[in-house]
């Protein structure tokens, strides 16, 4: 624990038989060595950090000085993009009005030839559902037809089958 001015004050040695007691007179000033050595080196710690932060408190400023001015170009370029976006939306606008005509033809013809093909695709769609009917109708006679209900009326004895059986059964 360092040493306050107020123990160094009130510090009081002991008489000897010649004086102060040399051993402790010497510890004493040994100890106040030691603690002003190590006042002394955090006091040139802390001037070396004061430099340090006011060599990088001046980097800052200039770094902010440069901030300004660099905002400041940026403002004056976003006027000049703004005016000369401006100027190029005015022109657009004048392009897109003189091919708005054009494009709406364009569109009114592709409209018509649209509704040309959809007539075109409903005649076909009529033609294959017709198409498609008859076939249903072709398939449904051969359904109806009295063919099938003669196959149905075969039976089978079973006598029959079991002999039938045991002849694979054997082969």
């Amino acid at each position: 624990m360092p040493l306050t001015p107020l123990d160094i004050h009130n510090k009081e040695f002991n008489k000897g038989f010649r004086g102060y007691d040399e051993d402790e007179v010497n510890e004493f000033l040994d100890q106040v060595i030691k603690d002003y050595e190590i006042i002394i080196r955090e006091k040139k710690e802390l001037e070396e950090k004061l430099n340090d932060m006011n060599a990088r408190l001046g980097h800052f400023s200039n770094i902010e000085e440069t901030l300004n001015k660099s905002i400041v170009v940026a403002q004056e370029a976003a006027e000049e993009v703004k005016r000369n976006a401006q100027k190029e939306a005015k022109l657009i606008i004048k392009e897109a009005e003189k091919n708005a005509d054009r494009i709406v033809n364009e569109s009114l013809s592709k409209a018509r030839k649209i509704a040309l093909e959809i007539e075109d695709l409903k005649k076909q769609s009529k033609v294959f559902r017709t198409r498609f009917k008859m076939l249903i109708e072709a398939q449904l006679d051969l359904l109806n037809n009295d063919d099938w209900d003669h196959l149905l009326q075969y039976e089978i004895d079973a006598a029959e089958l079991k002999s039938a059986e045991e002849e694979d059964s054997m082969a």
